[in-house]
């Protein structure tokens, strides 16, 4: 049984993902932003044990986890948890790409920063749910493409830096996933949602799942997960 710590774990893939490693008999750690948010998830996945921290503040993570019980080893963490606002370049303003990067960018290197003993301990796995946006920057997605952008540079280093420590990282890309972050693109895009047009968070839960199951002889570095219809 692994120790796997996951944020986003309330809603989408992170849900998804949160299910499936439950079922698996599997302890599961989960990043709540508030106390309240924390009673939540533990309600929502009995016997998951939560950790508080917000990842709009990733100055104050340090602080928020000095006062709190962690995990000995970690198996993997998990990044799943982000935001996304649209508009032009010439429209979006520092706060906005500071409220983007807080969370896309980041608190996903603190995070990290913070539990690799926990994960050289177990030779564990970092995964960082990613986006197309992170490959490909088109109108309008600026700031969110660019934190993704650079959660991909963070994954390449990372991996460069941990594979002598039996550290796996793995990016994974999915295109237009069923999910309430998406519901809310489509709202800020003006257009109506129909979740029945797009990747199922079960699919992408399945690539993570099946690079995290990946017999260690071998490391999916980076997988792309496109809509099939």
């Amino acid at each position: 049984m692994g120790t796997h710590l996951i944020t986003g774990a309330g809603s989408g893939i992170g849900a998804a993902v949160a299910r499936r490693l439950a079922d698996r008999g599997e302890e599961l750690w989960l990043l709540a932003r508030d106390a309240g948010r924390a009673k939540e998830l533990a309600g929502q996945f009995p016997g998951a044990r939560t950790v508080v921290g917000d990842l709009a503040t990733p100055e104050k993570l340090d602080w928020a986890f000095g006062k709190q019980s962690l995990p000995d080893r970690l198996d993997s963490l998990m990044h799943i948890a982000g935001v996304v606002e649209l508009g032009a370049i010439g429209d979006l303003g520092p706060k906005a790409w500071q409220r983007t990067l807080a969370a896309n960018l980041l608190s996903p290197a603190e995070l990290t920063r913070q539990f690799l003993p926990q994960l050289r301990t177990a030779k564990g796995h970092v995964i960082f749910v990613n986006s197309g946006a992170g490959l490909n920057a088109g109108p309008q997605w600026g700031a969110y493409a660019a934190s993704k952008h650079g959660l991909k540079a963070l994954a390449d280093s990372l991996r460069a830096e941990e594979h002598g420590n039996g550290v796996r990282v793995t990016s994974v890309y999915p295109g237009r996933t069923a999910t309430p972050m998406q519901e809310s693109v489509f709202r800020q895009e003006g257009r109506e949602y129909d979740a029945s047009q797009w990747i199922d968070p079960e699919s992408v839960a399945t690539t993570m799942l099946t690079a995290l199951d990946l017999p260690r002889d071998a490391e999916i570095n980076d997988v792309t997960v496109r809509p099939g219809r």
